[in-house]
């Protein structure tokens, strides 16, 4: 557990941090590109040779994007374990304090 420091750097009480973890968008979103690419690079690999649209593109366009997607996928989760998003729990405490205070009476 982290210490919270003062000015003088004497360690007080335990600083508790709580992060959003798995439910911080960027894990959702490198979940999803993810997906999406490991979709297009088994169908880079294991797709048609031929193309049957009579597209011309050239080189195998799935298998490119998908790597692309993968590697996006992975930047994003590390970013997530890299900064991740710490909640404040005095700020959500007073949220729910005046959430409360709204709320009508039945």
């Amino acid at each position: 557990m982290a210490h919270a420091t003062d000015a003088a750097g004497d360690t007080g009480a335990e600083e508790t941090r709580h992060t959003a973890g798995a439910f911080d968008i960027r894990t959702f979103i490198a979940a999803l590109m993810g997906l999406y690419g490991v979709i297009l690079v088994l169908t880079g690999i294991f797709g048609a040779d031929e193309t049957t649209d009579g597209s011309k593109t050239a080189g195998n366009v799935n298998l490119w994007v998908g790597l692309s997607l993968l590697v996006f996928a992975a930047l994003m989760e590390g970013w997530a374990l890299w900064r991740p998003t710490v909640i404040d729990e005095e700020q959500l405490a007073r949220d729910r304090a005046a959430a409360d205070e709204q709320r009508p009476a039945h």
